[in-house]
């Protein structure tokens, strides 16, 4: 979240920048009128507290010196209500201006570009040549269902509309691409690999900025007064692993990777990409998380952008990144690039993983800080994450990159290994 003596000094610039997202800032104006009064509120308080403390004093003279001091004890008891008058209206408006300031985004990189939605995403380089054929190719569903290595029907007979049961091959190439990815990222990027829970609490999901804004689009369960979530991505565990922390600057940056599965209700996605593992409600998926300093974040987001390119050098499979412009830009996100790989079926590139710079956004809702060498007063770090990749969708790549035209599908080189029978 944003600061809220930021906000309060920079209201118009905060509306200039939710506005390039496309956003209504009528509550910023519910903010300045709610702020004013909440700060009026805190000064009278004080003032009452003040002379409370100061009359106490006076009141003990009186007392010890024998004199009536029954008019200004009135006086205390008259303040000491109002006082706690003033702490019920001030909690109100305090609530209804978190409110307000957990709604707001974070504001957009100056690098940035404007736009309205993702058809506004300038193109910054393409890898790979898109593939061809000397025949009609087919979509990754068809080649599933052809090859009876994934099952959809039967998968919404136990959880319903998209979800999916991978057979034989397909389980068994998710889990090499799950692995390879592991290793990739541990033993070349240097990252070290965790394995969270995939239950967190609400608090969890605030610090990431899931909550309160996207509710709609998480699953939730509740087991008597206990409200647990299942995590839609790897990033919501994995960031908050230091929350309420304050790190040492020479421990910086840290770098995690983490497998999940991920839980996702789409909501609002009614009629897209209804068939196929595009969009599931379940899906799996390998995170990259790193936390930093301010110093050195851009140059964070551009080495995080790199490590999950190499995922799809590596599998030679066609890509190209996007610059997310203003209108297409996550809640949370300061700065992203989309990797989009080519789907030879539907004859264009689509996404496989989203890179974001996050800046202090969400170390600010998860106290995360850090204590400069120097041993200054502590900082927020800077936070960033991508996807490395989302594997369900690299599965699916494969499957239409590398397909044959006797209908069988081919394993990338670099997963031959994974295939290896060791029994």
């Amino acid at each position: 979240m944003l600061e809220l003596r930021f906000i309060r000094e920079n209201l118009e610039l905060v509306k200039e920048k939710m506005a390039f997202r496309g956003m209504a800032t009528d509550k910023l104006d519910a903010f300045a009128e709610i702020d004013t009064e909440r700060r009026r509120l805190l000064t009278e308080s004080e003032v009452l507290r003040n002379r409370r403390k100061i009359v106490s004093q006076e009141i003990a003279v009186l007392k010890k010196a024998g004199n009536d001091a029954e008019d200004i004890m009135a006086e205390m008891r008259q303040a000491g209500e109002r006082i706690k008058e003033l702490e019920a209206t001030l909690a109100l408006a305090e609530a209804k201006l978190n409110d307000i300031v957990m709604e707001i985004p974070n504001l957009c990189h100056d690098a940035t570009p404007l736009g309205k939605d993702d058809s506004d995403n300038p193109e910054l380089r393409t890898w790979g040549t898109p593939t061809s054929f000397s025949f009609t190719p087919k979509a990754h569903f068809e080649l599933g269902t052809d090859l009876d290595i994934i099952d959809f029907e039967r998968a919404a007979k136990l959880s319903g509309a998209r979800f999916a049961i991978l057979k034989g091959f397909a389980s068994r190439l998710e889990r090499a691409l799950i692995n390879f990815m592991l290793d990739l990222h541990t033993q070349r990027h240097g990252y070290t690999e965790v394995l969270p829970p995939f239950l967190v609490n609400t608090e969890t999901m605030t610090a990431t900025g899931q909550l309160p804004k996207f509710a709609d689009d998480l699953f939730k369960t509740s087991v008597s007064d206990r409200d647990l979530w299942l995590i839609p991505t790897a990033e919501v565990p994995v960031t908050n692993i230091h929350r309420n922390e304050t790190l040492a600057e020479k421990e910086l940056p840290i770098k995690y990777c983490a497998y999940t599965p991920c839980f996702r209700s789409e909501a609002g996605s009614h009629g897209k990409d209804t068939r196929g593992l595009i969009r599931q409600h379940q899906f799996d998926k390998v995170e990259l998380v790193k936390f930093t300093t301010p110093e050195n974040s851009d140059a964070e987001l551009e080495s995080l952008l790199a490590d999950a390119e190499e995922v799809l050098q590596l599998l030679e499979l066609p890509y190209r990144i996007v610059v997310l412009c203003s209108g297409d830009l996550g809640f949370s996100a300061a700065r992203t690039y989309d990797i989009e790989v080519w789907m030879p079926a539907q004859d264009k590139y689509r996404e496989i993983s989203s890179c974001s710079n996050f800046l202090d956004f969400q170390a600010r809702r998860g106290g995360i800080r850090y204590r400069p060498r120097e041993g200054k007063k502590s900082l927020l770090v800077h936070t960033l994450n991508g996807s490395g990749l989302a594997v369900g969708r690299t599965l699916a790549a494969i499957m239409e990159n590398y397909q044959q035209e006797d209908g069988s599908i081919k394993i990338p080189s670099i997963l031959e290994p994974y295939f290896i029978n060791r029994f």
